[in-house]
């Protein structure tokens, strides 16, 4: 084995890049960019009968998307069957493998017998001293690994220690099926060892297959690669992870408004820790990260904190890169289309001036895009319910007051307006909510929006006066 650690992300494409696959790969790609090294991609896909290419494309964008860039081509477990039908071939002649002519009906009475012995089912060993000449005619075999009888299997992991299983409980497992096609564990292990691995990361429900990989590796004499298989995500409740605790993918994520630098620093806290640090960027991440730090118990998801690691990022981000990532948000939004359609150089300019007061609010780019809404919506404004009754209830009759003062403001400043619109209620003995919320109601539609000073300065003279204008000459 080489003195480069090259790990791999090795996903099957039956669907999207699903949360607890992404953190797996999070955690390859971090232990490879700390040491110098490689991750690699290897898509599984020898079950062509459930093999989709929107899933192997999906699986590769929500890994860019995420920033985990990975190294070399994407390797595809299909393309590679002859070698593995090759080392069966090899294993069969050293005699470390043998043909197998039980019959279906065979292998269920010895399911049928473990159960009614109370014993987990298991391949009772017949063909494995016996002559293929002894097969019926015509028979096509499968072929099996030797396991070892006696003594165990250890497997040396670096989250879960020494962990050792009886080799009467392997059994002689395939590895090539009756068709000609490798089993899971042969083409994992000849892949790994071709791809030059070194360090195997993945979830913990791996752990029983790195013995039986292990039995493969030194029937070959091949080194085994380091192990560490990590506990897999659960539910709020303590349940295995599923759709119900927002067990999605991806693509869902993004469509949420999660930034992927907000998502690698929720996903890498769920099950690995660097004291108590919460917020941790992706240098600090790739500084950090190490096996050793790797809980055994598994972590619990839990989409409130993601929220809020969310809200941070959003908040301390720059307002200029808040905006590119808003517009490239556009595509995946429900009603993106009308945003992208508004969006003018104007327009966008107008969001990096009203980005401090917005990013305050937001936890996602939805909420972003939701109260950056009014800078895009289209005049005469289509008021929401809330908004109309404050316009008229009195509120009309504010503004028929208060715009002949505003026309008159040439320095049209947040600080300026904020003094005028101030020294308006006061003048008139209204408190500034008697003002404010018609006027914000007037510029947005709406009942709530950024703080309505941020909101008069950034729309511009223009259009602002224009909104409350039309609000006065509504039918």
């Amino acid at each position: 084995m080489s003195g480069e650690v090259i790990t791999r992300f090795a996903p099957s494409p039956t669907g999207f890049l699903h949360i607890g696959g992404a953190r797996t790969a999070l955690f390859n790609w971090l232990y490879a960019k700390n040491r110098g090294g490689k991750m690699l991609l290897r898509i599984e896909d020898t079950d062509r009968s459930r093999y989709s290419e929107d899933a192997v494309a999906a699986i590769q964008d929500g890994l860019e998307w995420l920033g985990l860039s990975w190294d070399g081509d994407a390797i595809s477990q299909y393309e590679r069957v002859e070698r593995h039908r090759e080392i069966a071939q090899q294993l069969l002649d050293a005699g470390k493998a043998y043909k197998c002519f039980a019959t279906p009906q065979e292998l269920e009475e010895m399911r049928e017998k473990a159960r009614a012995e109370g014993r987990p089912p298991r391949y009772d060993g017949r063909w494995r001293d016996r002559d293929p000449s002894e097969a019926p005619e015509g028979a096509v075999p499968a072929i099996r690994i030797k396991a070892p009888r006696q003594g165990a299997t250890v497997v040396a992991d670096k989250v879960q220690g020494e962990v050792s299983f009886p080799n009467g409980d392997l059994d002689d497992f395939i590895i090539l099926r009756s068709d000609g096609n490798p089993t899971y564990m042969l083409a994992v292990v000849v892949d790994d060892h071709d791809m030059g691995i070194t360090d195997i990361i993945r979830g913990d429900d791996h752990l029983t297959n790195a013995a039986r990989q292990t039995v493969i590796y030194e029937a070959m004499g091949w080194p085994v690669p380091n192990m560490a298989h990590i506990p897999l995500i659960h539910g709020p409740d303590g349940a295995k992870l599923s759709k119900r605790h927002g067990a999605l993918g991806a693509e869902a994520y993004r469509a949420m408004g999660y930034l992927p630098e907000a998502l690698c620093n929720y996903l890498v806290r769920l099950g690995w820790s660097h004291g108590d640090d919460e917020i941790i960027s992706m240098k600090q991440m790739i500084e950090w990260f190490d096996i050793a730090h790797i809980n055994k118990g598994a972590a619990r998801f839990d989409i409130k904190k993601l929220d809020a690691i969310n809200a941070h990022y959003v908040r301390n981000s720059a307002d200029g890169d808040l905006v590119d990532a808003l517009v490239e948000f556009f595509p995946y939004m429900e009603d993106g289309e009308y945003y992208r359609r508004r969006l003018t150089p104007e327009i966008k300019s107008k969001l990096k001036a009203a980005m401090p007061g917005l990013k305050e609010r937001a936890r996602t780019l939805v909420d972003l895009a939701d109260g950056a809404r009014f800078l895009f919506a289209e005049r005469p404004l289509q008021n929401e319910d809330k908004a109309e009754k404050i316009l008229a209830d009195g509120g009309r009759e504010v503004l028929q007051k208060l715009l002949p003062i505003l026309e008159s403001v040439s320095d049209w400043q947040v600080e300026t307006l904020e003094a005028v619109i101030r020294d308006f209620a006061e003048a008139g003995d209204l408190k500034l909510g008697k003002v404010a919320q018609p006027l914000r109601a007037a510029l947005t539609g709406r009942s709530t929006s950024p703080g309505v000073f941020d909101v008069v300065a950034v729309l511009g003279r223009e259009e602002a006066l224009g909104r409350i204008s039309d609000q006065l000459n509504a039918d």
